[in-house]
């Protein structure tokens, strides 16, 4: 029978360890983690997610300090935000919510963040960190440690034997989670839309993680019986039978196909 991973329950195991580490390091060093939120504009969407960071951080007993921007901000002045929060003791970690206006050079802002404050993992220190194999000295982006998380659940740490293929090569997700399952000594494809016969490289992969953004394009038949299927895609798409206006939310990854044939499926 297909297992349905609940990654919620996992996010729940992961928040009470970081609660009670938090916990632990106000009780010996008196230090609470202190994180810094830049967001840009009014983006709707960047807002859901700037305000779920807040919030999560804020019940781990972190120190949150969110700072939001007017979206005519110059690039001067948010880089001078970032530099003054290089520089603040009390902020241990900086996440510039992406994208920025169009004004603003975003590798460049990405790039001021200290990489010992980076984490999200976009800078090169760590992206460079993260591709020489040495994960546990950089900071890796969320979605991807998240990703593997899900995969140790159902494979364990160590991916020997397995061949795993990444449908996606973007800097956010495709490029880290692949080298994250190097690391953990699987065999590595990426994959993108000029791949070849992508149909026939997905039904090679014991570990399938599709990070696209495109609704439902891997079908049933893509997937390998028994294969471990990661859906990392969030697309909105209009859903008339709710009503007029209303939308739902798919992956990129025809679930109702996909999960009678998989081993271990994310909803």
């Amino acid at each position: 029978m297909t297992r349905i991973i609940d990654g919620k329950a996992v996010a729940e195991e992961v928040a009470a360890t970081v609660k009670h580490e938090t916990a632990a390091l106000a009780m010996r060093n008196d230090i609470a983690p202190g994180l810094a939120v830049i967001l840009v504009g009014e983006d709707p969407a960047s807002q859901v997610y700037v305000a779920s960071k807040s919030r999560k951080a804020k019940e781990c007993g972190f120190h949150s300090a969110q700072h939001t921007l007017p979206a005519d901000t110059s690039q001067a002045d948010l880089v001078a935000l970032v530099e003054s929060l290089n520089a603040d003791p009390a902020i241990h970690g900086i996440l510039v919510q992406l994208p920025l206006p169009g004004h603003i050079d975003e590798l460049a802002v990405i790039e001021t963040i200290s990489p010992d404050k980076d984490v999200d993992g976009l800078t090169y220190v760590n992206v460079g960190r993260l591709g020489a194999g040495a994960p546990q000295k950089a900071f890796v982006p969320c979605t991807p440690a998240g990703s593997m998380l899900l995969i140790e659940r159902v494979h364990g740490r160590d991916l020997s034997g397995l061949n795993a293929v990444v449908v996606g090569r973007s800097n956010l997700v495709g490029k880290p989670v692949a080298q994250l399952l190097l690391a953990a000594n699987a065999t590595v494809t990426i994959a993108h839309s000029r791949t070849r016969d992508l149909a026939a490289l997905c039904r090679t992969a014991d570990i399938l993680v599709v990070a696209v953004g495109r609704p439902e394009m891997v079908r049933g038949d893509w997937v390998k019986e028994g294969a471990t299927v990661i859906d990392v895609g969030i697309n909105r798409i209009p859903a008339p039978e709710k009503g007029e206006g209303k939308t739902r939310l798919i992956g990129d990854v025809a679930f109702a196909e996909a999960s009678p044939r998989a081993g271990a499926i994310t909803p």
